[in-house]
């Protein structure tokens, strides 16, 4: 059983000191912008934010008071969609301090559209390499596709125990080697970890171009892609601020972007184009790789967000996430069984250094077994809490953190696989992933203690039978 549940109240005064009530406005917003969390524990900020009334109100009385057109045309309704489409994309590089001299911003759905768009549009070859940290979400993995049909080499980096990152030493290796592109992302997913951002120069010194994914990274930290200047940066604007869904972008370096070709062209990318001659002719800017029509309606909703979050203090909202990251993994660590035996096993970093607000957990049964995933899923929505299981779409990272030998993950492991219980099974897994709890803008100290409370009084002492839990489908 745990080791004495703190009160709310004498955890807040724990951390006065660390200059956790300096966050307290957040705590105020939460109360007149966020209702909507009232009645529910909320802990799955890496996987989207969480709307405010505010941007909600943006949205309506937008749409209510114009009317807004294609942008593709010249007409009054559309150079007003174009007008707002222009707008947020300068205040998408004033946000990341990124020169428009420098940097162009092409709206896609979300990150992995982003990504999608440099997979298939890098000049991969013979001679060239992708290098892929084995911490990386899918829709990064999916690049080394396109990568291997070009002919180019695919290097994985692996993550290293016991905090599940990834070593300097392994990346100056990988990238001794030609040029091509590093793809890693800035946080981890699936542990949180925050790879060293100096990685970027290393692999601009080497020939590298270097894709950022900062899909977990930009909802709580700064990211300065004057000072950085990575080529290619994935974003999902609903991971920041948590509205509007369909909207995500790429920042690209201009320079960068003038070495991709894309593979196809569509309606609004084109200069000019042949039906009977069979030719076509890309325009000469971001639009070329903005696919159809724009999600107008919303684009304009990513400004109104990114004032929202300046508003509050980029500043602000990492030092709350990073105060209760740290209060959430010293109160898993203090959950034990009545033998003393840890109740809780963390994957990645245990403490608050180099790590965001993700952290990632199995539940051990009182004879120290991982609890099937499905049952914490299954039990954490009966109570209203939402927090995420299953293996996050990053293999990597969960294949370090569950000691999976290479050996054992060649291909022929995939053979005859009728169902992902069936892979688990012959690689020996006890449950199909693990626990992620994610803090995020408007998080505070009664979201963790209110898991904290539901996972000692639910599992200690005791042993969970997995009988009658409905097959896995999917990753």
């Amino acid at each position: 059983m745990c080791s004495g549940l703190w009160t709310v109240h004498s955890v807040v005064a724990a951390f006065h000191a660390s200059g956790y009530a300096a966050t307290r406005r957040l705590d105020d917003l939460r109360a007149t912008e966020y209702p909507h969390l009232d009645d529910q524990v909320y802990l799955d900020y890496t996987g989207s934010g969480v709307a405010a009334r505010s941007q909600l109100r943006a949205h309506h009385e937008r749409l209510r008071g114009a009317l807004y057109g294609n942008p593709h045309s010249e007409n009054p309704t559309s150079s007003a969609s174009t007008l707002l489409v222009e707008q947020t994309r300068a205040e998408v590089l004033a946000f990341f301090n990124a020169s428009p001299d420098e940097y162009a911003v092409i709206f896609t759905p979300n990150a992995t559209g982003a990504c999608k768009l440099v997979g298939e549009a890098y000049p991969f070859r013979r001679g060239t390499r992708l290098i892929l940290t084995a911490d990386n979400h899918n829709s990064v993995n999916g690049i080394r596709v396109y990568a291997r049909s070009g002919g180019a080499r695919v290097t994985t980096i692996p993550v290293r125990e016991p905090d599940l990152r990834v070593r300097d030493d392994d990346v100056t290796a990988a990238l001794g080697r030609r040029g091509g592109l590093l793809a890693f992302p800035a946080q981890s997913n699936f542990t949180g970890v925050q790879h060293p951002l100096s990685w970027i120069s290393l692999a601009h010194e080497r020939g590298y171009d270097v894709l950022l994914d900062a899909a977990a990274f930009a909802p709580a930290n700064r990211l300065d892609l004057g000072v950085l200047r990575p080529d290619f940066v994935p974003v999902s604007w609903y991971k920041v601020f948590g509205f509007p869904t369909g909207v995500g972008c790429l920042i690209a370096r201009r320079e960068a972007l003038d070495r991709l070709r894309r593979p196809w062209f569509s309606g609004g990318t084109i200069q000019a184009v042949s039906a009977i001659g069979g030719w076509h002719v890309l325009v000469g800017d971001e639009t070329a790789f903005e696919d159809g029509t724009l999600n107008f309606l919303s684009i304009p909703d990513v400004g109104v967000g990114m004032a929202w979050v300046r508003g509050i203090g980029m500043d602000m909202i990492h030092d709350r996430v990073t105060y209760l990251t740290s209060l959430l993994l010293q109160r898993l660590a203090s959950l034990r069984h009545r033998d003393g035996s840890p109740l809780i096993r963390v994957y990645g970093p245990a403490d608050g250094h180099g790590r965001g607000g993700t952290v990632a957990f199995n539940v051990l049964d009182s004879r120290g077994g991982v609890v099937d995933e499905r049952i914490v899923a299954r039990d954490t929505a009966a109570a209203s809490i939402s927090v995420r299981t299953g293996c996050f779409c990053n293999p990597g990272a969960g294949e370090g953190a569950f000691h999976i030998p290479r050996r054992a993950l060649r291909g022929s492991v995939r053979h005859g696989m009728r169902t992902l219980d069936d892979y688990l099974d012959r690689l020996g897994l006890p449950s199909g992933g693990a626990i992620r709890a994610s803090l995020g803008l408007v998080s505070n100290v009664a979201d963790v203690e209110a898991l904290i409370s539901f996972l000692d009084d639910r599992y200690a002492d005791r042993h969970p039978s997995p009988a009658g839990l409905t097959p896995r489908e999917r990753c």
